[in-house]
């Protein structure tokens, strides 16, 4: 089951350079463009030699460009240009080993009898060549262009950044190296120029850290392109596996009128606010607090034209980064006491739910999976995969306060079955990381995390650690080489310390806990016999932890009306739930999987900021 969708294509056998001067392969144009996507070329098992003599348009932003020198006997020949002189076939020894090195030159020229000078002003008037390495995102790699100095538009295409369009002839290079071919460009179709003293992405590398101050331009990375390639093949391997077998997606509602578990950590929906007459009478701050975002917002603006001038100068790029993150945590700061203002005078005005545009109060969803059971509990089989939103006041580096989530539920299925589902689930999409991503997986390998491949390897090869709650909790109590910042006893939460300890240390594998203590799961769980646990499950993975939390749900009304009652629920919000179990109850269960965690643990990422293309986080919202 877990190949079913993803087969690798098996290597294209060795070919000979005859062969490979003489065979074509034809190559098909983008059905919505007029260009080829690099990825066609370039991914290829042949790495595109197969194509050689090809005309084809491309289209890419610049990554980086070499100016090179043509041979004085070559004319106009676009191909053979100096590379350290590799492309001489008749050469001596010395020669060729004077060429190498810059500082013999004029010592071979005397040597030779040539005339130093008269050489170097014929060099200088000889004709060039432009390499320009593009990339389209369809693929790591970066296809070679090589543009004759005689062509227009030449000047406009030679900074990094810039976007080009550009027809030509696919050719081998003449000095294999890294390359194994290149586009020989005879027109320049369009240029998307680049202000390279305003561009923040003119250097070669860049932190992630760095990047988030520029969410916009981002993707134009290596890394992050390579994430958002994996990102896709995991959402795409999602909708396939629940797909093969026979789950029905469906859309969820953003907005709920159900305040989840009386959950304190939701966003409210509400358009009172802009109708809130004199709001900034309601509830003054005192003069300190307003006096010091005064001090803050005059410092932003500062700072702010600090930053113009940086940009204008030929300064060092890495202090303008400096600046523009220094500025971004003025920015979220001046934010951060706002919203204090924001609450309190909130929290002294009446909201008249009456008069609001729902009627009642509204949230921004925590999860979909109550309003999944609806739909389990008559289809069967359903899937949701969408955002929910979460308004907790942290800057974790694993916690967003908008992200994805992919929520399972399964009619006639007990907490083993849905067990069984997640493990299944999160080995097939990381068997389509490793069968469509490869080349991605290399390169994160290579600049993130060196253990990621071998780690998501063995993910998908053995099966996952299975203990109760209570053995997890002896376990721990057992532990006598490290000290917990928080003790370990039987009915509390299991705290990321001691998940990352059973992952990491312990099994070095993902490890589905179950059987938890029903105080610490939502009222919803099906409690067991035993009156103290109930039928709920987590799956922790190494460097990430919970990737995965699931329950078989409480289907005997009467039990979860107790638990209603219990916890102090306003039984109102629930009713349409008990329906489910006045009406044709089933026994059904569940899981929901962070997708952001997922990559997470896929790529070896420690930000979890850095998984999502535009991340909205506690006092951070830039764009």
């Amino acid at each position: 089951m877990l190949n079913s969708k993803y087969h690798t294509q098996a290597p294209t056998s060795k070919m000979s350079s005859e062969q490979n001067q003489t065979t074509t392969i034809p190559i098909e144009n983008f059905k919505y463009s007029k260009r080829v996507v690099l990825k066609s070329i370039l991914s290829r098992g042949d790495k595109g030699l197969g194509l050689v003599g090809q005309r084809v348009v491309v289209g890419g932003w610049v990554k980086s460009k070499r100016e090179k020198k043509m041979k004085k006997d070559q004319g106009s020949k676009v191909g053979s240009f100096e590379v350290g002189d590799e492309t001489r076939s008749n050469v001596g020894c010395c020669e060729a080993i004077l060429a190498r090195i810059r500082m013999l030159r004029s010592v071979g020229r005397l040597i030779l009898g040539r005339d130093g000078e008269v050489e170097r002003k014929e060099e200088d008037h000889r004709p060039c060549v432009v390499l320009l390495k593009i990339n389209d995102g369809s693929c790591v790699d970066n296809l070679q262009v090589v543009i004759d100095s005689s062509m227009s538009l030449l000047s406009e295409v030679m900074s990094t950044g810039t976007s080009i369009l550009v027809e030509g002839v696919l050719e081998q290079p003449l000095i294999q190296g890294k390359h194994k071919i290149e586009l020989k460009a005879e027109k320049i179709i369009h240029v998307g120029v680049v202000d390279l003293k305003k561009y923040p992405l003119a250097k070669t590398r860049i932190s992630l850290e760095s990047l988030k101050a520029y969410s916009h331009l981002r993707p134009r990375t290596t890394t992050v392109a390579s994430i958002t390639r994996i990102r896709n093949t995991l959402t795409y391997a999602t909708h396939t596996f629940f797909h093969n077998n026979g789950f029905i997606y469906v859309h969820m509602p953003v907005i709920t009128t159900t305040d989840i578990g009386a959950s304190s950590n939701m966003f409210q929906v509400t358009t009172l606010l802009n109708k809130t007459e004199d709001a900034t009478n309601l509830n003054p701050t005192n003069d300190r607090e307003n006096l010091s975002l005064e001090v803050i917002k005059s410092s932003i603006k500062e700072k702010s034209n600090n930053i113009e001038e940086l940009k204008r100068s030929e300064s060092n790029r890495e202090v303008l980064l400096a600046a523009l993150l220094d500025l971004q945590k003025a920015n979220e700061l001046a934010l951060q006491i706002e919203g204090k203002q924001s609450e309190s005078k909130i929290n002294k005005t009446e909201l008249n739910h009456v008069k609001d545009f729902f009627s009642r109060p509204a949230y921004l969803s925590v999860s979909a999976g109550l309003y999944l059971e609806s739909y389990a509990c008559a289809l069967s089989s359903v899937y949701t995969f969408g955002p929910i939103f979460r308004a907790e006041k942290s800057q974790s580096m694993k916690q967003l306060a908008e992200m994805w989530m992919v929520e399972v539920e399964l009619a006639f299925a007990e907490l083993e079955d849905a067990m069984n589902c997640a493990e299944d689930f999160l080995k097939f999409i990381i068997y389509a990381v490793l069968n469509d991503c490869s080349d991605d997986m290399k390169f994160i390998a290579k600049r993130i995390d060196k253990d990621c491949i071998d780690r998501i390897q063995s993910i998908g090869s053995n099966a996952f650690a299975r203990i109760t709650y209570t053995e997890a909790v002896e376990l721990l109590n057992k532990v006598t080489e490290k000290t917990f910042q928080q003790n370990i006893e039987w009915g509390i939460n299991l705290s990321e310390e001691h998940e990352s300890y059973l992952a990491d240390e312990v099994y070095k594998q993902p490890v589905i806990i179950y059987d938890y203590p029903k105080e610490v799961k939502p009222f919803y769980v099906h409690v067991k016999e035993d009156g103290k646990t109930c039928s709920a499950f987590d799956i922790i993975a190494p460097r990430v932890g919970v990737l995965v939390r699931g329950s078989q749900k409480e289907e005997n009304i009467d039990k979860i009306s107790t638990r209603v009652g219990e916890l102090g629920l306003p039984r109102e919000q629930y009713d349409w739930y008990l329906d489910i179990r006045r009406h044709g109850t089933v026994k059904h269960s569940g899981f929901s999987v962070g997708f952001e965690n997922v990559v997470m643990f896929v790529t070896g990422l420690d930000d979890i900021k850095d998984t999502i293309p535009f991340p909205r986080s506690y006092v951070s919202a830039s764009i």
